[in-house]
């Protein structure tokens, strides 16, 4: 990918964001949890961007945090209505959305209360509410950033979300040093965003998602159960659930890659057919 297909910049509603590749359709990804919220840099960039570059020939993608500086008590229907407004203003909808994990608990509300801005859904790594651990997990995090104890809320989150073994810590032990070296001053858009997710619980307004949803995540994801992924899936009319047995949070590789693209492909005229006859949907 050039450097010309990897720009950053702020929508006129103020929400900040990372764009790459130039195809012909609009996918709009709303980011997961992040320290602070601006557009993405350097390794968070990279490692978010490799995410989803197999979409670069078919979409011009816009990886999308919420706008900084975010009252008290705001809530994902909230930060979901300003999703609407930047896609309503810069693109007139529907695009195609894939909302990844807390990012996820937002596409819901999105999905759900603007229906005629999203064409198909994705939820990667998301579910109609978090884990019981999990919440625990992130309202920690919220509280050490408050106490701007970055290096520790870094690895709190990373060890929770990184596998148990040697590489998993050392993963965590280096990626907490890199996170609370470039953390912000203000940890406010942090909290509110915690304390957001802490409330969400959307498993009674799950069948109000009428596009077509994709449900995709690691059978192990700590975040996320599999009983509360499979709950999701079957909650929203017409999804369609993929667990990768032995994947976490957030999986991706050409599996996951090969999935997403037969799902957001599959009703679109004039493009090859992608399809495989096997869908890797969990029984």
């Amino acid at each position: 990918m050039t450097k010309s297909q990897e720009t950053t910049g702020t929508f006129r509603n103020g929400l900040p964001y990372n764009r790459l590749g130039d195809g012909p359709r609009v996918l709009v990804v709303f980011q997961g949890l992040a320290f602070e919220n601006k557009p993405l840099t350097g390794l968070a960039a990279r490692l978010m961007l490799s995410t989803y570059s197999f979409l670069r020939q078919m979409y011009t993608t816009y990886v999308v945090t919420r706008k900084p500086g975010l009252p008290d008590g705001y809530s994902m229907q909230n930060m979901a209505d300003d999703y609407a407004v930047m896609i309503s203003e810069e693109f007139g909808g529907p695009v195609d959305v894939i909302g990844t994990s807390t990012g996820g608990s937002i596409a819901q509300h999105f999905a759900a209360d603007h229906a005629h801005l999203v064409r198909r859904l994705v939820l990667h790594a998301s579910a109609y509410t978090l884990g019981e651990t999990a919440k625990e997990v992130q309202m920690r995090v919220g509280h050490l950033a408050d106490q701007r104890k970055w290096r520790e809320a870094s690895a709190v989150l990373l060890g929770f979300m990184m596998s148990p073994s040697r590489f998993g810590k050392l993963t965590a032990a280096i990626g907490s040093r890199l996170m609370s070296a470039t953390a912000p001053d203000d940890p406010s858009d942090l909290i509110i965003t915690v304390e957001a997710e802490d409330k969400h619980d959307f498993r009674d307004r799950l069948a109000e998602i009428r596009a077509p949803t994709l449900v995709v995540a690691g059978a192990r994801d700590p975040f996320y159960t599999e009983t509360l992924l499979r709950d999701t899936a079957a909650g929203i009319p017409n999804a369609r659930l993929i667990l990768y047995a032995d994947k976490g949070h957030a999986p991706a590789g050409k599996q996951f890659e090969r999935d997403v693209i037969n799902f957001l492909q599959e009703d679109v005229p004039g493009t090859p057919d992608l399809r495989e006859e096997n869908w890797s949907t969990a029984p």
